[in-house]
């Protein structure tokens, strides 16, 4: 079961990037794709929530994406009701807005330092004084979300509804009448007014204030018990007697404060912060904050994107497909116009291999099919004319790795581990892009390797896509007619970054030589003047 986002804060101040993808065949995504797909990269970019909530819930998302149907279909009805519906939108908006206005107070309660009843907070994070004023802030955060969600339209979209009932449903819980107060101070601990029903231990009632009026009328009481008991001309209204009272009444003052305050906050204010930061049904109202403030985003991300956006087509194939129209990268095309689209389609097909020189757009493009994947299993639009796919139950990107001292392997070896995890964890409804293949040995060895690997990957049925420059190997698999081969297009020696038929038997390298300074002719100039 996943975490909310209050579990997966563990008892920290909020972090946005504390979701982790999950190991390699447990998750859509392992850490290696993570990693080279530039997931944290991507989620700069698509990253429009307004709350921390919001964000959290994104970058989860984007960590652990959703391999169900359903469940993805569900998420694109909601953008949609929000997107279409303007009554809809400004209530979300509202709701969201005004939470963010205001979520760093519940925070600062659930994770704030306490310095002491005379300290000076200089950090977001501290809490001085006794803690009555972030007390009050903090529950009244919850309680005008709930509020806000009870004064809102039922929408029509169910997994809006879900959501919508995530927050409402705190409601029910003993931490919202514990917010509501009042709260009993028992021998049983601290208790809501609905846990007092049939409890007859005596308690007494926690006020989030130094303002006692019954302790304070106790006291005063006594006092006057004192001067019947003991009369004596000190109370006397003089100048004198206000003198001697003062000495009397002062330190009595000057200890009240610390012995409530401090009272109140170690018994009541921490142990209350305590329940709240374990509780289950704060964790999923703060989840359903999140989720409204995610779906905001990623319409944001599309209004904002600056080229054609959709929500893709999600299919139920067998086996992975997808087909793209004018598809343009999510990070690298964002407010660039002049960024080139590619059609893109695997469908038959199980294996495409793409080559072509160096700097010519072949890594790009295959991270622009990878992100456009997982865009489309959180939900989120994609950057194309026109996005149909299936659910892949697994997206693994494998690029050259450097080996590590203690693997004991070297670059073949390190590499060909990784190609075994994913060969493993892959199915016919997975996406497979491998980046070069077999580094780190003889030119016929990388060639059987490759081989027999990228025959392994057909015979399972994945969609496997292949970067390479061995166009050796890629004549090979065309030659069984079980390849399809792309190349990326030059002219007049510069890529123009469309993906075209055909198989690229140049790599520029002398180009690349030369654009960074390292040419033949940049090194004979060099040693020329040493």
């Amino acid at each position: 079961m996943q975490q909310n986002i209050l579990q997966g804060w563990n008892d920290e101040w909020p972090a946005v990037r504390t979701s982790k993808p999950l190991p390699t065949g447990d998750g859509v995504i392992d850490q290696g794709a993570f990693n080279t797909i530039e997931v944290d990269e991507l989620f700069d970019y698509v990253n429009y929530a307004s709350t921390t909530a919001g964000k959290t819930v994104l970058y989860r998302s984007l960590s652990q994406p959703l391999d169900d149907l359903e469940a993805i279909a569900a998420k694109q009805a909601a953008v949609r009701e929000i997107q279409d519906n303007p009554d809809v939108r400004a209530n979300v908006e509202n709701i969201v807005a005004n939470a963010a206005a205001s979520e760093n107070r519940l925070y600062l309660l659930l994770f704030g330092e306490f310095l002491g009843g005379f300290g000076t907070a200089r950090e977001d994070n501290q809490i001085e004084g006794y803690g009555y004023k972030q007390y009050v802030r903090g529950v009244r955060v919850v309680l005008n979300l709930v509020g806000a969600i009870y004064n809102s339209g039922k929408p029509q979209s169910p997994y809006l509804q879900s959501v919508f009932e995530k927050i409402g449903n705190f409601s029910h819980s003993n931490e919202y009448s514990l917010m509501v107060g009042p709260v009993y101070n028992s021998e049983k601990g601290l208790q809501s007014k609905e846990e007092r029903k049939n409890s007859f231990s005596p308690a007494t009632i926690f006020r989030p204030t130094l303002f006692k009026p019954m302790l304070i009328g106790l006291l005063i009481a006594a006092i006057w018990g004192l001067m019947q008991i003991f009369p004596t001309d000190m109370f006397q209204v003089t100048r004198d007697g206000l003198s001697v009272a003062s000495v009397f009444f002062l330190p009595l003052a000057l200890a009240y404060i610390p012995v409530i305050g401090g009272y109140d906050r170690d018994n009541c204010i921490i142990p209350l912060r305590n329940i709240y930061k374990n509780s289950q049904a704060l964790g999923d109202m703060l989840d359903g904050l999140g989720q409204l403030d995610e779906l905001l985003a990623f319409i944001k991300y599309a209004e904002d994107y600056g080229s054609e956006m959709v929500l893709p087509e999600i299919n139920a194939g067998e086996r992975h497909n997808i087909k793209l129209v004018a598809a343009k990268n999510p990070v690298l095309g964002q407010k660039n116009p002049a960024y080139v689209g590619n059609d893109f389609s695997m469908d038959d097909e199980r294996l495409v291999c793409v080559t072509g020189p160096n700097s010519g757009g072949k890594t790009a493009f295959c991270k622009t099919v990878t992100q456009i994947q997982l865009l489309a299993q959180i939900g989120c639009f994609v950057p194309a004319q026109a996005a149909s796919l299936s659910v892949a139950d697994r997206i693994f990107y494998q690029c050259p790795e450097i080996s590590h001292l203690d693997d004991g392997e070297g670059r073949f070896g390190t590499e060909l581990k990784r190609t075994r995890d994913i060969f493993l964890a892959s199915t016919a409804k997975s996406l497979v892009v491998l980046d070069e293949m077999a580094e780190g040995t003889t030119f016929e060895e990388k060639m059987q390797s490759s081989i027999d690997v990228l025959d392994g990957f057909y015979r399972k049925g994945n969609s496997t896509i292949l970067i390479t420059h061995n166009h050796q190997l890629v004549d090979e698999f065309v030659k069984r007619k079980i390849a399809v081969p792309k190349q990326v297009e030059f002219a007049d020696d510069l890529p123009t970054f469309k993906l075209i038929a055909g198989i690229s038997r140049v790599s520029h390298a002398d180009r690349v030589a030369k654009k960074i300074g390292f040419s033949k002719q940049d090194i004979d100039n060099y040693l020329a003047k040493s």
